[in-house]
Order: C-alpha cells, then sequence, then structure tokens
C-alpha cells in the first residue's frame, strides 16, 4: 500500500456544521482513499510521500450534480429571441427549445459529441470538479439516448473525473410522438429504458415534470418505471409552475428534485420527511430573468440539505463554470458562502447519492480534492468569474495546475 502525505495545507473537510477547517493539517492517502485527514501534529508517521502544498487551502472535489453536457448544436438564437420578447415557453411551442437540440444531436456522431463535450469538460476539471452529472435527453430515441449515454461514459474513462449518466428520456416529447405523449412514455418504459439500463449506461432516472414537459400523472409512471428497474430518481419540477412534482416525487424517495422556484412552501416538510435533496440552479434562473425565488427560508427551517448546479445546456443555462455558480446562489438566492459550498460538495454528493463515497475529507472516503489559492473558503463565492484552483486531487492522484 502506496502512502502519499498531503501537509502544509489548510484542509476545509466540510464535516459537522461549518466549513470544518483545520489549520496546519495533513492528509494520509492510499488505493485513492483518505486514511487520516487532521492537525499535522497529531498524524501517524508511515513513511511515505509527502507532498508539500504550500499552506494552500484545500476542499474536497467540487460537485456537479445537474447538467446536460452532453449535446450538438447551440441556441444562441435562441437567447437573442428571448431578448426581442419571447419567452422560454414560447421558444418551445413553436418547435425551438429542447426539440431544436434533438435535431443536432441526432445528427452528430458519437466522436463529434465526445470532443465537443470534453472541451466543454475541460472548465470544470480546471476549477476542482471531480465529480459531474451528465443527462440524457436530447436523443429521444434508443440510438440517440444510448449514444450520449456512451459519450457520457467515454468523458469518465478518459478524464480523472466520476461521470454519473442520468437518463432523462421524458425530457421533451420527440417529433415523431407529437400530440402523443403517453404513447412516447409506452416506448421508453417498454424499450429505451430496459434496454439502456441492460447495457449498464444508466445510473439513475430523471424526468421534467413541468407545463412544457410531462404531467404528474405521467411523470410518476416514468418514476415507477425506473423503480421496478431499482434505479434512483430524480425530477426536474417547480422551474416555471407548481404541479407538486418535488413533493410527490419525494414521497417516492427521489434523491433530488432540481429547480423548485415555484415549489410550495408547505410541501417543504415531505421533501425534509423523505431526504430529497433541493437542488437550486442559479445559472438557469439569472439566464432567462427568472424573479421568484425558491422557498429559501423554508427549506433552511425544515433542514433540506440545498445543493447548487450549472444545470449547463444549450438552451437555459450556458453555464460552464461551477464556482460561479457560488456566487450566482449567493447574489440571487441569499444563501450564505458556507450554505453555497456545502451545496457544491456535502449536499451535491447527497443528491447523487454518493455521500457516503465523496462530498467531504473524512476517513475511508475518495481522495477527491481541490486546491485553492484563497485564504478563506468564502473567497470562492467571493469572486467573481476568478478561478484560484492550483491543483487537484482524483481517487489519490494528484497534479498541478
Amino acid at each position: 500500500m502506496q502512502l502519499t502525505r498531503y501537509v502544509n495545507g489548510r484542509f476545509c473537510t466540510m464535516q459537522g456544521k461549518d466549513y470544518g477547517l483545520v489549520e496546519n493539517g495533513e492528509m494520509q492517502v492510499a488505493d485513492g482513499r483518505i486514511q487520516y485527514i487532521g492537525a499535522a501534529k497529531m498524524a501517524p508517521d508511515n513513511g511515505g510521500e509527502r507532498i508539500d502544498l504550500q499552506g494552500a487551502l484545500i476542499t474536497p472535489g467540487l460537485i456537479d450534480c445537474h447538467t446536460h453536457l452532453v449535446y450538438g448544436g447551440h441556441r444562441a438564437n435562441e437567447f437573442e429571441m428571448r431578448l426581442n420578447g419571447a419567452s422560454y415557453a414560447d421558444i418551445a411551442k413553436a418547435g425551438g427549445g429542447i426539440v431544436s437540440t434533438v435535431a443536432a444531436t441526432r445528427a452528430a456522431s458519437v466522436e463529434i459529441l465526445f470532443e465537443q463535450a470534453s472541451k466543454r469538460l475541460k472548465h470544470w476539471l480546471a476549477e476542482g470538479v471531480t465529480t459531474i452529472e451528465i443527462k440524457s435527453g436530447y436523443g429521444l430515441d434508443l440510438a440517440s439516448e444510448r449514444k450520449m449515454l456512451q459519450v457520457a461514459t467515454r468523458l469518465g474513462e478518459q478524464h480523472p473525473i466520476s461521470v454519473r449518466r442520468t437518463f432523462l428520456g421524458a425530457h421533451a416529447v420527440p417529433p415523431e410522438f407529437a400530440g402523443k405523449a403517453d404513447q412516447y412514455l409506452d416506448y421508453l418504459i417498454d424499450e429505451v429504458l430496459p434496454t439502456l439500463h441492460q447495457e449498464r449506461l444508466v445510473d439513475a432516472v430523471d424526468v421534467f415534470c413541468e407545463s412544457i414537459g410531462f404531467s404528474w400523472a405521467q411523470s410518476e409512471r416514468m418514476l415507477e418505471a425506473a423503480r421496478r428497474l431499482s434505479l434512483p430518481i430524480k425530477i426536474h419540477a417547480e422551474q416555471l409552475s407548481n404541479l407538486q412534482g418535488a413533493k410527490k416525487a419525494a414521497e417516492m424517495d427521489a434523491l433530488s428534485a432540481d429547480h423548485l422556484e415555484f415549489l410550495n412552501p408547505v410541501d417543504v416538510p415531505t421533501l425534509a420527511k423523505h431526504g430529497t435533496v433541493a437542488v437550486l440552479l442559479p445559472a438557469a434562473f439569472y439566464f432567462l430573468r427568472e424573479t421568484k425565488l425558491p422557498p429559501m427560508e423554508a427549506l433552511r427551517q425544515h433542514k433540506v440539505p440545498i445543493a447548487l448546479a450549472s444545470d449547463s445546456n444549450p438552451g437555459s443555462s450556458p453555464a460552464e463554470s461551477l464556482l460561479l455558480m457560488l456566487n450566482m446562489a449567493c447574489t440571487l438566492f441569499r444563501m450564505t458562502p458556507l450554505e453555497a459550498l456545502q451545496g457544491v460538495t456535502i449536499h451535491a454528493a447527497k443528491a447523487l447519492g454518493a455521500a457516503n463515497e465523496i462530498g467531504s475529507l473524512e476517513r475511508g472516503k475518495f481522495a477527491d480534492f481541490a486546491v485553492f489559492d484563497c485564504q478563506h473558503p468564502a473567497e470562492l463565492s467571493y469572486r467573481i468569474g476568478a478561478n484560484s484552483c492550483i491543483g487537484r486531487g482524483y481517487r489519490g492522484a494528484f497534479s498541478w495546475r
């Protein structure tokens, strides 16, 4: 067992109710997992290679728990349309939105999708992100959904990052099923999901429960199909209207409910009861110029874990910086810097069902961490457009930027 000792660091462990700061700390790593984390003066002397962190701040590897990173084309034209007065719903009803990306994604080869997604992914790697969730949902047929999930799998195999793959076939109704949403769900439930699950391409299942997506009754069918395959479930809910999708998915023990601007505060206790994480997506809120805030005080009052994510996608959140989400969350949603950092570490891990492996620096967890050239964790939320990440550890393998 080869031991590596990371010394002369200021460790932001994210254990307990605050940052869990350990000044003049040491972290010992073997076989990709943390063997010791704490004060240097208390560390056991087991030999091993020593890496001097030069007094830098070390956090758990950052986690982006909601992205749509694999897709073809772009939608800059729709951005211009919105600035000329069209709403997100108007664009979708006119045949734009998700459906336009579906056409570009279906037309792109695996190699092109992989090349484009790899270029985007470099921004996450450079910021100290060590785990990312990538959703399908721009294929909307078996061949194209498979292609997207294969690309997501390959990204994790060829880059030093853990990729969680979420099936989002119920993202929109494709043109060939126009006006036949229930028949499309039959196709997803009877053919697409079982096949992709059998091919081991799916880690979780999501659904877009919204006025321009799928009703709760339709969403429930999709989520029940996932549960029959013993797959974890998630839900896009209450972004543009209140269909009570978050509450009802929580009652089905969903890992997370995402967006939540229109979540009714009276439904928040249900999320707390079932351990469902609230995933907030400030870049989509910003990009769509929304004004209705998620029920922040109710989420805090009932101690619902709040995660943050980029929602990186071509239509409503072309964001390529998870660090920027920290500042946006503090500015737009009035979150504290501590809450924001929890949102991309320990709470994001919970949103992926992986809090026992990642999200904090603790003995036994994976040695996924980021090294920042700053004095205090609040600086990560304070700075706008800055990237102070100077090093990155993934499963024990370390490199300076």
